[in-house]
């Protein structure tokens, strides 16, 4: 079953990609949108945003790949019954300490 967090991540991963796929393809197969006169200005622009914007679609995509394949932590309350009942064998197996007897000092 997967968690809430989980399936967020995975909300999160998949927009990341669709969006980088369609940024990519809009930004390459519609060509030079501003005509020939601008094209070197217009992609000495448009590859660094570019780079810049698939850099951080790809730091989104890998936190909510991250999200989605972390298992859920355990429930708190799970936790502290461990520990006590870890507490609990551990003073059971000590044994108890000898009480020095009380006796005249010579």
């Amino acid at each position: 079953m997967v968690s809430k967090d989980q399936g967020v991540g995975g909300v999160i991963f998949l927009i990341c990609v669709a969006i980088a796929i369609g940024y990519t393809l809009g930004l390459f197969w519609l060509g030079d949108p501003l005509g020939s006169s601008w094209a070197l200005a217009f992609w000495l622009i448009a590859i660094p945003v570019y780079l810049a914007f698939i850099l951080i679609l790809g730091i989104g995509a890998w936190i909510g790949w991250t999200m989605a394949t972390t298992p859920p932590p355990k429930p708190i309350e799970d936790f502290e019954t461990e520990v006590t009942k870890e507490e609990t064998v551990e003073t059971a197996e000590e044994e108890p300490e000898e009480k020095p007897k009380k006796g005249k000092k010579k």
